[in-house]
């Protein structure tokens, strides 16, 4: 992973890198994206880039783009994840970490990790929470071997899987 080069990009940056994520996304989907929800994947990249503190990710192998990572900062006073929580912690500013997507000829290689570090580890948000297809176990460890505990499950559209609410204090463990 020490070739790779790591691009950060903001919400101006979206037109220029748009496609790229939509190209990336579709090959580490594979045939996944057959799935009706997964074919709104555009449309997700247009919501999540059209806020202004919007953060993405995107490692670069020489001229290929081979994965990325994005989110946002939560809108304060409605972090979802909270209802999933008893007692919430005292630290609330949270980063919502929406999208992580590696091409498949690239996995297994540590390029997940970097690309989440690369994302969440300078942010000023005291927490960050993700959301993962529960019928995904071993994503769900990956994110456990960072830091992130499973704090509920949510479906947040009628046609999108079940995914667990994971929830981590930042920086991200190693």
């Amino acid at each position: 992973m020490a070739d790779l080069d790591v691009r950060h990009y903001t919400h101006d940056d979206l037109p220029q890198i748009r496609q790229t994520l939509i190209d990336i996304h579709a090959d580490a989907q594979g045939e996944a994206m057959k799935d009706d929800f997964k074919k709104r994947f555009p449309w997700f990249v247009d919501h999540w880039g059209s806020r202004e503190s919007y953060s993405c990710v995107i490692a670069y192998d020489g001229d290929e783009a081979v994965g990325f990572a994005y989110g946002a900062p939560a809108v304060e006073g409605r972090e979802w994840w909270r209802e999933c929580l008893d007692e919430a912690p005292a630290k609330s500013r949270t980063f919502s970490y929406s999208e992580l997507a590696v091409r498949q000829a690239y996995r297994k290689q540590g390029l997940a990790e970097l690309l989440s570090h690369s994302l969440l580890n300078d942010r000023d948000e005291d927490l960050a929470v993700l959301l993962v297809d529960v019928t995904h176990p071993k994503v769900q460890e990956l994110y456990e071997s960072w830091g992130f505990r499973k704090v509920g499950e949510r479906q947040p559209f009628p046609d999108s899987p079940v995914y667990a609410v994971m929830l981590t204090e930042l920086p991200l463990s190693s």
